[in-house]
């Protein structure tokens, strides 16, 4: 059984990684360069900045070391600012935009963190080089740095997104917030040209950082109107989840048992019914998701590479490119005058 599902999880990671590169390959048979083509500023390129802001890149990952090892929270929150941005419109950088009627002042992103610190990233990178580094280009890269330093893996990122003029607080409230069904969060990933196995490993970020006690609450006292507790809940889990979530306001790792090592320990935690979040659990619980959980559990080399290819595709949903498209903002909380 244990083969069945490594073979599972690898045909799955290699579709996954076609249809990744297919773009690159459908252009190279219509007979481009292939390097030219990675190359031009209207597609995303390893090289992009490495005329204009070559440094960019080593200013980014140095900003977030400095940010994170005063609060090692930030890590989990780049990854989580970043999913935001990327789940609507695209990875534009639109979750930063910093107005009335913005995602940004969605209820859905009010527990959101990592704003100054791209913020003081980007004034950083434009003293060396002005009107040059997106903003879009700084999240990706800042929540890259952010998985490494806690243990994750690292990837190559290209470049050359642009910033969207756009950001409605309206459809930040489509983002998953811990109450889906499996269903619905399997045609939220489709959507955006993920597929199942990212939306398993993706929530394998939840080895790392917290949760709201308000986003769980529900699981604890009266769950679907019941007046009791979720039964899918192991009862000590349960206990300690009580004791500490008197208060909505407060927060509870969502990984209770290696709560600051990037891990496939999350994955354990749902075979032993101690998922936080009622959609960690259902992972578990549901037939389409559960032989991934089972494999990721027992391999974390799975896991470490997989969740680096996820997060390629997941930084490349619907992106800007030409000019035309979007712009590169002199400061993320606004567009350009």
């Amino acid at each position: 059984m244990d083969s069945f599902i490594s073979i599972l999880v690898f045909l799955l990671a290699v579709v996954s990684a076609s249809a990744q590169n297919g773009k690159y390959e459908k252009e190279k048979g219509k007979g481009f360069d292939l390097q030219t083509f990675l190359a031009s500023e209207d597609y995303l390129s390893y090289s992009y900045y490495y005329k204009t802001c070559p440094n960019a890149e080593a200013i980014i990952n140095r900003k977030v070391k400095e940010w994170v090892r005063k609060d090692y929270s930030l890590a989990a929150s780049l990854m989580r600012l970043h999913f935001h941005d990327c789940a609507v419109r695209g990875c534009d950088a639109s979750i930063l935009l910093n107005y009335e009627g913005s995602e940004r002042k969605a209820e859905a992103s009010k527990t959101l963190r990592g704003f100054q610190l791209i913020d003081d990233i980007k004034a950083e990178i434009e003293k060396e080089c002005p009107k040059t580094v997106s903003c879009a280009d700084i999240l990706t890269a800042a929540a890259r740095d952010a998985t490494v330093m806690i243990g994750g893996p690292y990837w190559a990122i290209p470049y050359g997104r642009k910033d969207g003029r756009i950001s409605i607080a309206k459809e930040a409230e489509s983002v998953p917030m811990g109450h889906e069904n499996i269903t619905s969060l399997v045609e939220f990933f489709q959507a955006r040209g993920l597929n199942i196995l990212d939306l398993v490993v993706l929530s394998g970020a939840h080895t790392i950082g917290r949760s709201s006690c308000g986003s769980i609450q529900h699981r604890l006292y009266n769950f679907s109107g019941t007046g009791k507790p979720d039964p899918s809940l192991d009862l000590k889990y349960l206990n300690f989840l009580q004791r500490k979530c008197r208060w909505a306001s407060e927060y509870v790792d969502l990984d209770a048992t290696t709560p600051r090592t990037f891990d496939s320990t999350y994955y354990k935690n749902l075979q032993k019914k101690m998922g936080a979040l009622s959609t960690d659990q259902l992972l578990y619980s549901d037939p389409r998701t559960s032989p991934l959980v089972t494999a990721l559990a027992s391999q974390s080399s799975v896991f470490y590479s997989q969740f680096a290819v996820s997060m390629v595709k997941l930084a490349n949903v619907q992106v800007l490119t030409g000019s035309d498209e979007g712009e590169v903002r002199f400061n993320c909380n606004f567009v350009n005058p």
